[in-house]
């Protein structure tokens, strides 16, 4: 299991903090923390990963110390089960904060975004990304149909970490040819 981030309040941000929500003894529930390790096991640099179970405001001070975020959740996307969305930035608040509850977890998420954007700590890049459950009853394993679904979130992450490294080395020259100019 990743180790949970332990992070000074006066540390330097992270710059990318990693959280699987879910209940790994919940079935497809548990799809979130099964994505975060499958992409723990591939991508460590610059992360820090952090199983945040079912959530709460005590990861309020782990995501103040995040430049950029990513979360794994199971969540009704009313699409196939296993399917995989991303919502990223401004989709991720509206997904999280409008509607009917999509995910038994998003009160806690939105509760948790929310006091980071009061306190001016909201990561500009985040992104939610949701495995749509087929089953959520007692057992340890996904369901057959959820089984592949972290590997493929796991995967979305990559390109989504991929392109914010991207997007800031673009930043950063742009940057010093103004400076040189």
């Amino acid at each position: 299991r990743p180790p949970a981030a332990r992070m000074h309040p006066h540390s330097p941000p992270s710059s990318t903090v990693v959280l699987g929500i879910g209940n790994e003894l919940m079935t497809d529930d548990g799809a979130g923390i099964h994505a975060l390790r499958r992409l723990a096991q591939r991508q460590a640099a610059g992360c820090t990963f952090v199983d945040g179970g079912t959530i709460g405001l005590a990861l309020a001070d782990t995501l103040a110390q995040a430049a950029r975020l990513i979360v794994f959740d199971a969540a009704a996307l009313d699409a196939e089960a296993g399917s995989v969305r991303v919502f990223e930035g401004e989709a991720m608040d509206r997904f999280v904060a409008g509607g009917p509850r999509r995910s038994v977890h998003e009160a806690g998420l939105q509760d948790l975004l929310a006091a980071a954007a009061l306190c001016g700590q909201l990561p500009a890049q985040r992104a939610l990304i949701g495995i749509q459950p087929q089953a959520v009853d007692w057992g340890t394993a996904p369901s057959p149909a959820v089984a592949a679904a972290p590997d493929r979130a796991a995967d979305a992450a990559s390109a989504l970490l991929g392109r914010w490294q991207r997007d800031d080395s673009a930043l950063v020259d742009a940057a010093c040819e103004a400076t040189a100019a």
